[in-house]
């Protein structure tokens, strides 16, 4: 990954969003990934060139075309940093969890 806050910021685009979502059925060409946007293939072409350059998407020449699919580490790379935040906010919630136990525990020994 080349740059975390590249891929986010590619990532903030809803129109860059669906392309990924319909990436992860598999590779598709320009053409392909144009056909449900109201916009033109050279607007596709660009959001395609964004992709590419955070490390999200890899592109291919075959022939005249040029399909994409997922770059998995890309998308590993940002998987795992979301892992991390995961993992932090479990480890809160499960502090969160003791401690709401430990008020329950000492409020039961407290009422008669």
């Amino acid at each position: 990954m080349k740059n975390l806050d590249t891929a986010f910021s590619a990532l903030a685009d809803p129109t860059r969003r669906a392309i990924l979502a319909r990436l992860a059925l598999g590779e598709a060409t320009v053409m392909e990934l144009a056909k449900p946007f109201a916009m033109t293939q050279p607007a596709v072409s660009r959001h395609l060139k964004i992709l590419d350059q955070a490390g999200l998407i890899i592109r291919r020449v075959d022939g005249t075309k040029r399909p994409c699919r997922l770059a998995p580490d890309g998308v590993a790379a940002i998987d795992q940093w979301l892992g991390m935040l995961r993992d932090t906010m479990a480890r809160n919630y499960d502090r969160l969890d003791d401690v709401l136990a430990e008020m329950t525990a000492t409020n039961q020994k407290d009422t008669p």
